[in-house]
């Protein structure tokens, strides 16, 4: 059974990200789209060129960066929430994604009023320091995280301790929103609705060459977090360094959730309720399953929400994080309920 929910879920993959190059607010024939796959080089001129240009440009670099953080995020929940065995804890629970955040605020928010030029305005060079920033912000709160964590061996202590840091990081931005630009407020409130659309390019091979470094050696934690789950007492008699398996399951996630972050903004939803539905779908705790299962599951649904937020009959595209939401609740809701 469990064979036959893998194969479902490559095949809906394969299904979603080719109606993600399909379907959009400009209509391209299937013949048309498979010409250009096929033969990206001898598009010709006209409206050819015009195809060519928005699968190659636009849609494909969508449908790889939602597929790719999709699975980065679900993996990323899914280790969160075995390390502190709480199933409300996701990618931003111990403050890395406000650490994220609160780095773009103080690049946006203060270039207006210190450089006296909104860095929404430079264009890809304004996108290439959000992402540092981000980057910066996400890895600073991520050390902070992992020197408390080999110092405490609550992991309730740790989850509060980076709950407190997300509020912290809140704060400082309020902050800074109250002193900044409108123009720098609404290029900051934009990246935090989230997007699989900014990146494009170079961004976007460098972006899907990490996680694809990243997510395999994600797996190779599984045993250390099969584990976790047997709780503190059993897997120290087993020889497991608790402080160390904890500091390196917390690092893992929080760089993919650094990565992902720095180049789609925060997308939330995603990586806390993945981990439920591949639970509910395999109906099982074994990581050696649950880890694969969650970075399909995750790449699906957010495939299938970068689709929706792109559907013919929207001008631009809806929000993300409003998307993951809105699709994502109540699946979850109905797959709970039906367990009973």
């Amino acid at each position: 059974m469990k064979k036959l929910w893998f194969i479902g879920l490559v095949a809906l993959i394969a299904v979603l990200f080719v109606l993600n190059l399909l379907l959009g607010t400009v209509k391209i024939p299937i013949g048309e789209v498979l010409s250009i796959l096929l033969s990206p080089a001898s598009a010709g001129g006209g409206e050819a060129s015009v195809a060519s240009n928005i699968i190659w440009s636009s849609r494909v670099p969508q449908a790889l960066t939602a597929l790719v953080a999709g699975a980065g995020l679900a993996v990323s929940g899914l280790q969160m929430q075995t390390v502190f065995r709480n199933p409300l804890a996701g990618p931003s629970v111990l403050g890395i994604s406000n650490g994220a955040s609160l780095g773009v605020a103080l690049v946006v928010l203060m270039s207006g009023r210190l450089g006296g030029v909104a860095l929404s305005r430079l264009g890809y060079l304004g996108d290439v320091a959000m992402s540092i920033a981000a980057i910066v912000g996400a890895l600073a709160v991520m050390a902070l995280i992992v020197w408390v964590a080999r110092r405490v061996q609550s992991g309730v202590t740790l989850l509060i301790i980076g709950v407190m840091i997300g509020y912290l990081a809140n704060a400082v931005i309020g902050v800074l929103k109250f002193f900044s630009n409108e123009e720098d407020i609404k290029a900051y409130v934009v990246w935090g609705l989230g997007s699989f659309a900014r990146v494009s390019g170079d961004q976007m091979v460098l972006f899907v060459v990490l996680m694809a470094i990243l997510l395999p050696l994600s797996m190779l934690l599984v045993k250390t977090m099969n584990l976790l789950l047997l709780g503190d007492a059993y897997a120290k008699n087993l020889g497991l360094n608790l402080g160390r398996a904890r500091s390196l399951v917390i690092l893992s996630s929080g760089v993919l959730v650094a990565i992902v972050t720095a180049y789609c903004g925060p997308i939330m939803f995603i990586g806390l309720a993945v981990p439920h539905l591949a639970r509910a779908l395999f109906r099982t705790s074994d990581h050696r399953i649950l880890m694969p299962a969650t970075l399909l599951t995750g790449a699906a649904l957010a495939l299938l929400c970068n689709l929706i937020a792109r559907m013919p009959g929207f001008e631009g595209a809806l929000p993300v994080n409003s998307v993951t939401a809105l699709v994502g609740a109540p699946v979850i809701a109905a797959v709970l309920f039906r367990r009973k």
